[in-house]
């Protein structure tokens, strides 16, 4: 029984030997073969994200550039709405000076036409005009159409 035992213990042991050399063999096998595959693995995997930042990058680019122009043909409708603005205030403008043209010179014509053969009139604001100065100097035309000059300074 003890050889049996023995025997037995023999076999376990030279099995484990084998085994275990078996298993360095097949380590240093398969070690080589497995760092290939990692590596090629990892090759894939880089290529791949480089690939989607690629996309990401392109997409991006894409999007810059439609939100650019989208901005420039703002400015545009902007600066064409502005200018038509300008435009149309320039001719409101003008209107509004012609229209007050035309009432100054209406007036004028009132004016003109309530002081024709009206020389009492004219002569009485003359007269008030003087009364209301606040030593003013006053030049009056002469014959020659030279106004006396410094006659009676104001004092």
């Amino acid at each position: 029984m003890y050889q049996n035992r023995q025997a037995l213990a023999l076999g376990s042991l030279i099995f484990l030997a084998v085994a275990f050399v078996a298993f360095i063999l097949l380590a240093l096998w398969g070690w080589p073969k497995y760092k290939i595959y990692k590596m090629e693995a990892d090759g894939v995997a880089a290529l791949r994200e480089a690939e989607w930042t690629k996309k990401i990058l392109i997409e991006e680019a894409k999007a810059k550039e439609q939100a650019s122009l989208l901005q420039a043909k703002a400015q545009v409708t902007l600066a064409e709405a502005e200018g038509k603005a300008m435009i149309a205030r320039a001719k409101a403008e003008g209107q509004a000076d012609i229209e007050r043209a035309k009432a100054a010179a209406e007036a004028n014509k009132i004016i003109g036409a309530s002081l024709k053969d009206n020389e009492a009139y004219l002569r009485y604001v003359w007269i008030k005009g003087l009364q209301d100065g606040n030593g003013e100097r006053i030049y009056i035309p002469t014959e020659a159409g030279l106004p006396i000059l410094e006659a009676g300074k104001a004092k």
